[in-house]
């Protein structure tokens, strides 16, 4: 969905009227508000699908996106359940990056319009709710190291669609963190 400039100035009228009147509606205005503001307006016909909307345009990068919090969801649901020793294990597997594995978002300069996506869904949208109110500004540009991580990912998930990832499975995919020209190679 894409307001022209007109619509969302009378959008936003709307949001600040159901806030004046004390109007209790399922349409939240603070959401609405937050859409336009953060320029996700295609969120919300995520937020309302009843509402018959006609074919809208998602952002580029939202597919890739969600790839990259569902993986790391995953990689963090199936570390909490490691036993103590696997996560040792882990540690020495994925040096350096085996200690408590965790999502570290996006680069605030670079990559803003990633963080801005990222936020809508899981702050607005109730998605991937482990992230949810965490700091998602990594500091550093990320969606190369997500990208190899997630071509990682997608050959371990094969095999473990249906169970949590294993210590192997695990630093298999945190490897791809290190990039390929910083790898040892064995002779």
């Amino acid at each position: 969905m894409k307001f022209t400039d007109g619509e969302k100035v009378i959008a936003l009228m709307l949001c600040e009227l159901y806030d004046k009147l004390g109007v209790d509606s399922e349409i939240d205005p603070d959401f609405i508000r937050s859409a336009i503001h953060s320029e996700s307006e295609w969120s919300i016909a995520w937020k309302y699908p009843g509402i018959p909307f006609t074919e809208q345009d998602e952002p580029e990068s939202l597919r890739e996106i969600l790839d990259v919090l569902e993986m790391w969801d995953w990689i963090e649901e199936s570390y909490a359940e490691l036993s103590v020793d696997d996560k040792k294990a882990l540690i020495e597997k994925a040096k350096p990056f085996g200690v408590n594995p965790t999502f570290r978002g996006f680069d605030g300069n670079n990559e803003s319009r990633y963080i801005g996506i990222a936020s809508t869904l899981v702050n607005d949208l109730d998605r991937f709710e482990r992230f949810k109110g965490r700091y998602l500004n990594s500091h550093s540009p990320m969606m190369d190291v997500y990208q190899r991580m997630l071509h990682a990912f997608a050959m371990v998930r094969i095999s473990s669609y249906d169970r949590f990832l294993n210590v192997d499975e695990i630093a298999q995919v945190l490897k791809e963190c290190t990039h390929p020209s910083q790898r040892k190679t064995s002779t």
